[in-house]
């Protein structure tokens, strides 16, 4: 019986990675990208990927023509504003029940969703709508008017025009 060395290897050839080298090697590899796609990461930080939203205070100037009791709903805004005789008041006009726009009806609002109607100072005529619709705060500097969307306040606060 004869025992054949096996085939023979060239000095030239290079040396096989033993097993151990080579996972210790994917190893160092995978932490080296993870560190790269971090870094870029971290580069995007200074960018807010966050969209801008228009301020809770804006200012309007109501029309001359806005009667008393008569609505102005400024462009863009869940915001309604009124003139009476005792001032101008702000009412919200955010369905209490689920969030939905409510829109302007006779005699007040009404919410497209559910049915809930509001009159025009945001008393609850007809539910579901659990609460009445929130007044916001108003103030008054040189004719204009700076409403607060973000601040509510009693119902019956006013400002004088």
């Amino acid at each position: 019986m004869t025992l054949h060395p096996g085939p023979t290897r060239s000095r030239l050839d290079p040396e096989p990675v033993p097993r151990r080298d080579m996972l210790g090697l994917a190893s160092l590899w995978s932490t080296a990208l993870a560190m790269l796609f971090g870094m870029f990461g971290i580069a995007r930080l200074p960018k807010a990927a966050v969209l801008s939203s228009p301020s809770k205070k804006f200012r309007v100037t109501l029309p001359e023509t806005l009667g008393p009791g008569e609505v102005f709903m400024p462009a863009g805004r869940k915001v309604a504003l009124f003139r009476d005789a005792e001032g101008v008041y702000a009412v919200s006009t955010v369905c209490t029940h689920l969030g939905c726009l409510v829109k302007q009806a006779e005699g007040g609002f009404e919410c497209p969703c559910h049915g809930s109607k509001f009159s025009a100072d945001g008393t609850v005529t007809k539910g579901p709508a659990p609460q009445p619709l929130p007044w916001l705060k108003v103030t008054a500097a040189g004719g204009a008017f700076t409403v607060d969307e973000g601040e509510m306040v009693p119902p019956g606060t006013k400002v004088n025009a």
